[in-house]
């Protein structure tokens, strides 16, 4: 099922996060996801993310958390045994992933997306198959931080390249490399997004 929300949106308010559910071996990467949950506290941004209190998730909702942030955690019944919880913030438990990351998709205005694992890449490439359907215009960004995410880049290329996809693939999705620019593009992009 697609998601429901196929307009804009008036402003700001609720971030999606996809990452990982582990740490990953480059600490930038906690340090990035720290900054990001603090910074949306800061902003008065509300994190929705998979709900799991492990890895990147756990350090960007614990972030937002801890300065006063409001988070929204949607985890699987099945994951809550693996991942946990998050203490102190609101959250819901879903039956499956698909319930997952469409509730995910409709409280949110944007979509950022740090460094993760095959769950992450599966949230990414099907928020980005949505938005080539014409189902939404939310902003979706990507860090590529310290080159990350350089083999999707080049994978997306490809694929024009190839005559499998247009063009426009390439611009439903912005590509960064410090963490520093990501809000001031949400923002840019958001105010895009409702022009």
């Amino acid at each position: 099922m697609p998601p429901k929300t196929t307009s804009g949106f008036k402003s700001m308010k609720s971030l999606c996060v996809y990452c990982g559910s582990r740490a990953g071996n480059d600490p930038d990467f906690l340090k990035a996801a720290q900054f990001i949950g603090r910074e949306a506290a800061r902003r008065d941004w509300r994190i929705v993310y998979g709900g799991g209190k492990l890895g990147l998730m756990g350090a960007t909702a614990g972030a937002a958390r801890d300065a006063g942030g409001r988070v929204f955690g949607i985890i699987p019944d099945f994951l809550v045994e693996l991942e946990g919880v998050l203490d102190g913030v609101d959250h819901i438990v879903v039956k499956t992933m698909h319930e997952r990351k469409i509730r995910m998709f409709d409280e949110s205005d944007a979509i950022l997306t740090l460094p993760g694992g095959i769950g992450t890449l599966e949230e990414l490439i099907e928020t980005l198959s949505w938005a080539r359907l014409a189902l939404h215009r939310k902003p979706i960004i990507v860090l590529n931080l310290n080159g990350f995410w350089e083999p999707l880049k080049t994978l997306l290329k490809h694929i024009v390249v190839e005559g499998l996809a247009a063009p426009e693939l390439l611009g439903d999705l912005v590509f960064i490399d410090r963490v520093e620019d990501v809000f001031p593009l949400l923002a840019k992009r958001t105010l895009e997004a409702v022009a």
